[in-house]
Formats: C-alpha cells, sequence, structure tokens
C-alpha cells in the first residue's frame, strides 16, 4: 500500500534535537524577567565599555581647579571631583577598564580551571589528587587576601590585578568542571567511544568539554562580579590601577576625604559598581536556572 503524507506535514522540518534545545532554553531564560534586566544591563556595560569613551567630549584627566567639589549640574551630571575633572566621564571611561578586568581575569582563570578540571577528572588518582590539593592550598585563602598578596608581589597595575584575580578564579573552576566530568565520565557512551579506539584528547574535548559547558558559563558569569568586586577593592587600596587612571575602584579611594564635603564624589562611583556586580549576579542567576536539565520539561 502506498502511504500518503498528512497534508499538515507537508513542507513541515524536524528541528535537531540541539535547536529544541537552544529554543528551551531562550523560553525558560525569558521566564525570569529579574535575568533578562540583568542580561540587557550587561549588554549596555560592554556596550559602554567599547563605546563609551568615543561619545564624551571631555578629557577624563583633564584638570579644571576652579571648578573643583562641584555639586551635580547641567553642566557636570555627576559633579566634579577635587581636580575638577568630569565624574561622569570618568566613569564612562572607567567602564571599559571595569569590563576589561572582569572578563580578562575570568578568561584566564576560566581556561586554566577548566583545563585542570578536566584532566583531575578524567585521569584521576595520583593526578587528581595533587591537583585538587593545589586548589585546596587557593581556597584556603579568602579571594581578596589571594588577591592582594599576588598583587604585592607582582606590583599594583592593571595587567597584575587581571593575573591576580585570574589565580583566585582558577580553584572554583576546577573544582566545578572536575565534579561535572567525573559525572559525565561514568556514562555508558564514554565507554563505547573509548571501545572504538578513541583517544583521550579526542574524548576530553568533543564528548566531555560540551557536556560540563553549562556550569562553566555560569560560572563565569558570576565570576565576573566578584572580578569586578576584587578589582575595585585592589584599587581603592592603591593596588590595582595608577591615577590619573579612571578606575572605580580608586576614584572611591580618591573621594573618601571629601565625602562630607562633597558625597558625590563617592556616590557614583560606589553607585556603578553595586550595580554593574548586581546586574552580572543576577543574570548568572537565571542562567544557572535556564541551564538546569531539571527544569526541562
Amino acid at each position: 500500500m502506498v502511504q500518503h503524507t498528512p497534508v499538515a506535514q507537508i513542507g513541515q522540518k524536524r528541528s535537531s534535537p540541539r535547536v529544541e534545545a537552544y529554543k528551551a532554553f531562550w523560553r525558560r531564560l525569558r521566564k525570569n524577567k529579574a535575568a533578562v534586566v540583568g542580561g540587557i544591563l550587561v549588554l549596555f556595560f560592554i556596550f559602554t565599555g567599547i563605546f563609551g569613551p568615543f561619545m564624551t567630549s571631555m578629557d577624563p584627566n583633564a584638570t579644571q581647579i576652579a571648578n573643583k567639589l562641584k555639586p551635580p549640574s547641567a553642566e557636570h551630571w555627576f559633579g566634579t571631583d577635587n581636580y575638577g575633572r568630569d565624574i561622569f566621564t570618568r566613569i564612562i571611561h572607567g567602564m571599559g577598564i571595569t569590563m576589561m578586568v572582569g572578563f580578562f581575569s575570568v578568561a584566564l582563570g576560566g581556561m586554566v580551571g577548566v583545563f585542570l578540571g578536566i584532566i583531575s577528572g578524567y585521569y584521576g588518582g595520583k593526578l587528581d589528587t595533587i591537583i585538587m590539593r593545589i586548589m585546596d592550598i587557593l581556597l584556603a585563602f579568602p579571594g581578596i587576601l589571594l588577591a592582594l598578596a599576588i598583587v604585592s608581589v607582582l606590583g599594583g597595575s592593571i595587567q597584575n590585578v587581571i593575573i591576580a584575580v585570574g589565580v583566585f578564579s582558577v580553584p572554583a573552576f576546577a573544582r566545578i568542571v572536575r565534579g561535572s566530568t567525573l559525572s559525565v565520565r561514568k556514562l555508558e557512551y564514554i565507554d563505547a567511544v573509548k571501545a572504538l579506539g578513541a583517544r583521550d584528547g579526542r574524548i576530553i574535548f568533543k564528548h566531555i568539554l560540551p557536556n560540563v559547558l553549562s556550569p562553566i558559563i555560569v560560572q563565569l558569569t558570576l565570576r565576573i562580579a566578584t572580578a569586578v568586586l576584587t578589582a575595585s577593592g585592589l584599587a581603592f587600596l592603591g593596588l590595582g590601577a595608577k591615577p590619573p587612571t579612571p578606575e572605580w575602584g580608586a576614584m572611591l579611594s580618591e573621594g573618601r576625604q571629601y565625602m562630607q564635603q562633597a558625597p558625590h564624589l563617592v556616590l557614583f562611583p560606589g553607585v556603578m559598581i553595586v550595580i554593574v556586580v548586581l546586574a552580572f549576579n543576577i543574570f548568572g542567576d537565571g542562567l544557572r536556572d535556564a541551564l538546569d536539565p531539571k527544569m526541562n520539561k
């Protein structure tokens, strides 16, 4: 007998499982209104960090002593600092520095941590023990204290802050990826791939790494918030960007002695740090909920 295809199915194509998974992910993410707001803010911060300096006409480091400590006005939206520099312009230029430190430091820590975590979880044994004990040693120190020690040794600069924040981010990635790798390694299809003669490198990068990407993405987003906060703290202590670089933590440090006379010097940089950290945290929480396999229906 000749089987006829229903008219309703003519022209319809089945989407691949991966496409369906992406669609389900976006549906869950859109339902989380806080995550959507956080994502929009994150995109806005990235856009401002890249293109913001080209949209301002003032020099962030131009001093005008006659205009020092002026409150917010139509001419200076966020007021001026103790050197007469426009705070709004400095915050816009500082956005790029903040985003650069956050993304580069977490990317550095993520690459090293993911590599160590996969190697540790896949091979196990003595190698696993050695790597995890090193991670435990790093985790024994508070993040800000470890970064402070590293920057104190290397010297205060943006590059050294990126290295320091990257180093203290390594253990978090290594432990998360190791745990996920241990779970994936026990799956039957990994044994099947091994039986077919696949090499370890192919198994790790083609079969294990794609299956542990979800926690990595979530951790990347959340660690950027931590990196921004840590970098600002180091700059506040004088171990980050050097003056007159418009880094938000450094702006807080310079303005603290004028808090009673001109509170706007610390208000606006402080508020920006809080908003950036909050946006990345909210967006990261939304990604975690959207990527959680338990929420799939």
